[in-house]
Parts: C-alpha cells; structure tokens; sequence
C-alpha cells in the first residue's frame, strides 16, 4: 500500500470514528485530521516534494502548540483544497518580518525558489528555541548555518558575498566557539545582528565605521571605555570618520590572539599604516631592528604608548607622558633614571631643522663610512691591477730563462 493508499484509508477512518472532532475545530487546529495523511511517511505532493511531518517532532516544536490552522489559515476543510497559499511567517513574527525585509536579505527572501525564513530556522515543523541545541541558529550551530551562503563559493560569487566563513572559523572568535564551546563567543549575529541585518556601508548598520566601537563594546566592554577615553575614540566622536576602530586593527572576521608572536610581530606594520613617519624613526632604532629581525621581546608602539587608551605625551595620564616615562620604560628595563628616559624613541636623523645634531651626526657617518669603503675599495682595485702587472712581469722572466 502506498502512501497516497494509507492517507485515504485515514481519512476516510478520521471522517467515520472522529467527526466530532473537527466540527469542534481540532481537526486542522490540532492537527489529528491532518496528520491522518501528512502524519504517513513517504507522503509527498504531486511534485515529488516530502510533506510528511513527524507527529513526535511537531508536538515538541514552537509551533506544536498552535495547530496547523494557525499558519494554514486557508484550510478550513478536511480533505482540504489545492493548492495551500504560502505561509508567511510575518503574520505572527512582524518585528522579525520588517527586520528582514529592510535587510540585506530582501533580494534573496524574495526569490521564488528560496524558502526564505527556512533557510536559517530549518523546516517549520521541527523549530525549536534558539537555546535549544537542536536548532540552526542555536550559538553553536549558526556559524554552520551563515556558513551555507556565506562559505559557498558558488553563492558568494552570485550575489557578490565575501566569503568569510573560514575566516570566522580559523579566528579567536571561532575558536572560543568550536573548539572550547564557549556559548559567550561572538558569533555572526553578535556583530551582524540576526534579522535586521544592513550593508556594512549603511549609516544604520550594526558593523558602519563609527557603530564598530559600540558593536564590539558589547562583549568588550572594558576595552570600549579604554578606546573612548584614548585620541583614537576622541576623534571618531568629534567627527573624524576615518579615525582607527577595532576592525582597523584587529581585521573584521579574521582575529587573532594578540598574546601570539605571529599577532605581535605584526602589529608595528599595523599602527604605521596610518602612522608612517612615527614608524619610520622605530625601524631605525634598536628596538625596531630587532623587531625586523623576528625578536618577539622588544618593545613595540603599544608597549609605550597602551593599546586602546592612548592619549598624547601632553596629558597628565598618558604613558608617555615626562612624569611616567620612568615607570613605562621601567615595565621592561627595570629601574631606570631620568637621565635613561631623556632618549628620544623616534629621534628622526632626516630632519634637520628639529634634530640638526643627529642630522649633521648622521651626515658626517654616512660620509666618513663612504671615505672608509671608497679609499679600500681604491685601494683593493690598485692592489690587485699591481698583483696582475707583477704576476705578469714573473712569467715573463720565466718564459725568458725557459727559451736561454
């Protein structure tokens, strides 16, 4: 017997031993009458599509409780008509409906061959609470479930997506989440948000330029208060758009732990981009140099001037400034004297009118290491045209005994 056999020996079962039943509305409402032939396993429509539901997992879903009138409003007899109107989820779900429909998402929710909502919530039939563990978009899942666009080269490629979900995962972000099960770990909705979700060139979108402070300052909170108080926050509150955020620095998806050698060797090229000429002076001093060299204990532009509250040399609290310059160079060489600190970190010997000693210093070095390499350098060449002529006159002389 096959499926469509079954459903119609159930039906005719539902309409013989339970009429009661639906004329008191817990027919499609509750769905006995329809699990009658939906409830038969292999069951599907006249396009080959599955329309079997588990009786079990219905019942256990969010929506086990309202029936199957509530979405299929539009059956209102048992057997019903065809075809069943489309469900939209907005009916019950508004806030989460306008959300998705002032999103990015808008082009691909309303593809015909999508099935919009579903692609992140699974089958409408077996939804269950975000916390529930059984769930697409359940903390440790979702990565998984964004990943199916977002780390599909295919569909990346058509709707001109970046392709970040390996990124996510290979980052201290997704390592929190994957491999230590942090439930606390960002995840694409932390950022991104979940329905609502804006270009990240929209003025409004969680991930614009001057909102990324504030989006990572809900994890981050700490740091957020630090960035805020330091010139880099200052600038971006009084308008300066392209001030240094946390993307600037850490990258957007692809973060890495800032306590690892590879993050901190990195971090010179990183604060230089913006800050050339400071980076400069750095590569031309000890510590630079050696920092070029791969050398990870040294110091570097945040051992100095802090990470994320940096304020200049003339505030009281700074790092830097005259007063602490002894504590903060001490951090590392230990106790230091007034004298030791007088050293000036990013001393430039290329200008001249702020540093004429160590312009004309480094001048004269740089002539006087000419003179040395030019007069060797002459003097090798002279030596070795005299070994020639001599070596030359020997074999002479040689050849003139040889012939006598």
């Amino acid at each position: 017997m096959n499926a469509w056999q079954r459903c119609t020996v159930a039906t005719i079962a539902v309409l013989v031993l339970a009429p009661a039943a639906w004329a008191k509305g817990s027919g499609a409402a509750g769905g006995l009458d329809c699990l009658a032939c939906h409830g038969q396993p292999g069951f599907t429509d006249s396009s080959g599509h599955d329309i079997h539901i588990d009786q079990k997992q219905f019942a256990s879903s969010v929506h086990g409780a309202l029936g199957c009138q509530a979405c299929h409003s539009d059956v209102t007899e048992f057997p019903h008509k065809l075809p069943v109107q489309k469900v939209a989820c907005s009916t019950c779900h508004s806030d989460e409906g306008s959300g998705v429909a002032a999103s990015v998402h808008k082009t691909v929710m309303s593809n015909p061959s999508s099935p919009a909502c579903l692609n992140c919530h699974g089958n409408p039939h077996m939804i269950v609470p975000v916390h529930d563990a059984r769930s697409p978009v359940y903390a440790l899942n979702l990565p998984r479930t964004c990943g199916s666009c977002h780390g599909n080269p295919k569909v990346a490629k058509k709707y001109g997506l970046p392709n970040v979900y390996s990124l996510y995962i290979d980052s201290i972000h997704g390592f929190a989440l994957t491999r230590d099960g942090l439930l606390v770990a960002a995840t694409c909705t932390s950022c991104h948000g979940s329905h609502k979700i804006l270009a990240p060139n929209d003025p409004q979108s969680r991930v614009f330029r001057t909102n990324i402070p504030s989006t990572c300052g809900t994890c981050h909170a700490g740091i957020e208060e630090q960035y805020f108080q330091g010139a880099h926050g200052k600038a971006l509150q009084t308008g300066v758009s392209d001030a240094p955020v946390c993307t600037s620095c850490h990258t957007a998806h692809s973060i890495e732990s800032v306590r690892t050698a590879e993050w901190q060797l990195k971090t010179t090229a990183k604060c230089g981009s913006c800050h050339q000429g400071r980076a400069k002076t750095y590569e031309d001093t000890f510590h630079g140099q050696v920092t070029t060299l791969g050398f990870v204990v040294t110091a570097r532009c945040w051992n100095c001037h802090e990470a994320h509250e940096i304020l200049p040399a003339s505030d009281p609290r700074s790092s830097i400034a005259p007063a602490n310059l002894t504590k903060t160079c001490g951090n590392c060489h230990g106790p230091v004297t007034k004298s030791f600190v007088s050293y000036d970190p990013h001393a430039n010997p290329r200008d001249r009118r702020h540093y004429p000693g160590l312009y004309y210093t480094a001048r004269f070095m740089n002539l006087l290491m000419l003179a040395v390499f030019g007069f060797f350098g002459l003097h090798t060449i002279m030596w070795f045209i005299r070994s020639m002529i001599e070596r030359r006159k020997s074999e002479g002389k040689g050849e003139k005994a040889a012939s006598e």
